[in-house]
């Protein structure tokens, strides 16, 4: 998963045809389940589900409280209304919810099927706090997005069993997917409507594979050995799969070069959304990574510059995805548990390693010089101060979902990515250049692979007997252990320094960084806490934790904070700024004039040192190889 913060993308609540093999084509040991896309009425889809015949005497069914990926609980079952459970005679059964996601039927041996109704995410304020990738749209005329977890549940008997999933929508209406198509029929007796037939071989395929209905605007790239599919929806035609190709055309090239042979993905799928500020609609931007295809969801104000960079950066981390986690993961991601989950302790490599090659590829294959890519280091140096330095990230990451390591949760894509930096260092500086965290990588996947599982304890006793006794220090000391990095020592082996120099920011932004967030709650916006404010707003007098409620007399929300992070780059020096702020439950009205905004960062440069030296020579091995 990678979440991004753009003007309008602050308030962030927080991942062709997939192969699919020995699926049973026949109706028995099948849950079969429904998606009526043609008669929604209250923007609620009907979803029937036929698990066929049970023997026990109750059965429990499940929407996902979480999925692989997001590192949250977002509790997709309180989406979920009017839930029933039927017999063979069409009688209700009788239903006891046992948690805001699960549904225990009694006398199951009489069950014939169930069905609910589900409301999509995107069009309620704060959509609950489900990061908008990971969420749902239903708009009935234009756009539906399945991310099946928040429609199709399990019983727990059946999760490792075949599904088959019936999809009735309307004929101008196309299915985006990777997720195998079995066949698309006219629906009897319902004109210009179709009935699209999937095959999955067990829940997790189900879930793995997003679908987005909506006007056909697809184009396929075919690069590399591979076959992308790039499925637009732009609510206002501002962007088409069209003006997006090149770009993704070009990325994903640079990105199979760079990998060479470690990949066998040949199909992948990206379903970009373009949310609408002006209207109700989805409000948090990034992406979800799956197997073989990522649901982005972006502002579509955002100009074609600008959008082409942003789904470079955040395409190619989900395409990265497809090293780890799922090519090599552990025991906690292969068997899933969505609804009592267990996190694994390897966030640095998760999210951490694949954001350091997302990356490392564009300087590696010319996308970017090497001044770009030092700027990004010394940004996530910066934006990784805001976070506990020394807390131990493998016992971050084991706690991820609870208080006080969730709002740990960023930090994977900064010192995450540092982390893997500086893995990479040390493997090139043990190696005299001949090894990096690439290399590691293929190991890696070559020993595991997709359907082979690691012990979570077991990763780096393995990275160790694949590399160099030293390597144990390292995890020792920096990812188990609580000893923050020294940056400017590892970067230091590679003829690179660091400094410390003032810096123009943006009012509200540093780079990537917000200083502002928003509560999807209370609809509030807030200076964010643990960040070093920019010079502008402390010589104002705002504070960490401070609640705005007016600037220069408007009013501020979630709702238009796109409206107040663009307007503020027309503000000028020396004009009249007010802010009413809530400090302490208290109003506090602070006024002043508008100076430049700036702020103390990290600056990294090349030592002056002739090509000769050992210290170049690693470094075009780090950067170039």
């Amino acid at each position: 998963m990678k979440k991004l913060i753009y003007s309008i993308a602050l308030i962030s609540v927080a991942f062709g045809c997939k192969t699919t093999q020995n699926i049973n084509t026949t109706t028995e040991d099948r849950t079969v389940v429904n998606l009526d896309l043609i008669n929604i009425k209250d923007d609620r889809v009907k979803v029937t589900v036929d698990p066929g015949k049970f023997i026990t005497s109750e059965v429990t069914f499940h929407i996902p409280k979480t999925v692989p990926g997001t590192y949250s609980i977002d509790n997709y079952g309180k989406f979920i209304e009017d839930f029933k459970a039927i017999d063979y005679l069409g009688a209700e059964l009788l239903v006891v919810k046992t948690d805001e996601n699960s549904w225990k039927i009694e006398n199951s041996a009489n069950l014939d099927k169930i069905t609910y109704l589900v409301n999509d995410t995107f069009d309620i304020d704060g959509e609950k706090g489900v990061f908008s990738p990971s969420g749902t749209n239903i708009d009935v005329k234009n756009n539906i997005l399945l991310n099946l977890h928040g429609f199709v549940g399990y019983f727990d008997e059946l999760k490792e069993k075949p599904y088959q999933l019936i999809i009735n929508r309307p004929n101008d209406l196309f299915g985006s997917t990777s997720l195998k198509l079995s066949e698309s029929v006219d629906l009897e007796k319902t004109p210009n409507s179709k009935k699209d037939i999937y095959l999955a071989q067990r829940y997790f395929d189900v879930v793995d594979n997003p679908i987005m209905y909506s006007k056909p605007d697809t184009t396929y790239v075919n690069v590399e050995g591979i076959k992308v599919l790039l499925s637009v929806y732009s609510p206002n035609k501002i962007h088409t799969a069209k003006s997006i190709k090149p770009q993704i055309e070009t990325m994903i090239a640079a990105q199979k070069r760079f990998l060479g042979k470690i990949d066998n993905t040949a199909n992948y799928s990206i379903l970009l959304y373009l949310a609408d500020p002006a209207k109700l609609d989805a409000k948090g931007f990034g992406a979800l990574e799956h197997h073989t295809s990522t649901v982005v969801v972006l502002p579509e104000t955002m100009p074609l510059e600008t959008l082409n960079g942003a789904m470079t950066d955040v395409v190619s981390h989900e395409f990265f995805h497809i090293l780890t986690p799922l090519n090599v993961h552990a025991e906690e991601i292969h068997y899933f548990d969505y609804n009592n989950p267990k996190m694994s302790q390897h966030l640095w490599m998760y999210e951490g390693v694949t954001e350091y090659f997302a990356n490392l590829f564009q300087i590696n294959q010319g996308l970017i010089d090497n001044q770009d890519f030092y700027k990004r280091v010394s940004s996530q140096i910066e934006s990784s101060k805001n976070y506990n330095d020394s807390l131990s990230f493998t016992y971050m990451s084991k706690n991820v979902l609870d208080a006080p390591y969730k709002d740990e949760y960023y930090n994977v894509y900064q010192k995450g990515a540092l982390i893997g930096m500086a893995l990479d260092l040390r493997l090139r500086e043990l190696s005299k250049g001949e090894m990096g965290i690439l290399d590691l990588m293929k190991k890696l996947s070559e020993k595991y692979g997709k359907n082979k599982p690691f012990k979570d304890d077991q990763l780096i006793p393995t990275i160790v007997s694949l590399t160099y006794p030293e390597i144990q220090n390292f995890f020792d000391t920096y990812v188990t252990g609580s000893t923050p990095i020294p940056y400017d020592q590892f970067l230091s082996k590679v003829g690179i320094e660091m400094a410390t120099e003032e810096t123009p920011t943006s009012f509200f932004l540093n780079g990537q960084v917000p200083y502002i967030d928003g509560n999807p709650e209370s609809m509030e916006l807030f200076f964010r806490k643990g960040i070093t404010l920019n010079s502008f707003l402390t010589q104002l007098g705002v504070k960490n934790g401070d609640i705005i409620k007016e600037v220069n007399g408007t009013t501020y929300t979630i709702q238009n904070v796109y409206d107040l992070v663009m307007g503020s780059q027309s503000w000028s020096e020396g004009d009249d700024i007010n802010m009413l702020l809530e400090r302490n439950e208290e109003e506090v009205l602070l006024t002043g004039k508008i100076t430049a905004p700036s702020t103390k960062t990290t600056t990294i440069k090349e030592m002056e040192l002739p090509a000769t030296d050992a210290k170049v020579k690693l470094r075009t091995a780090w950067l170039k190889n």
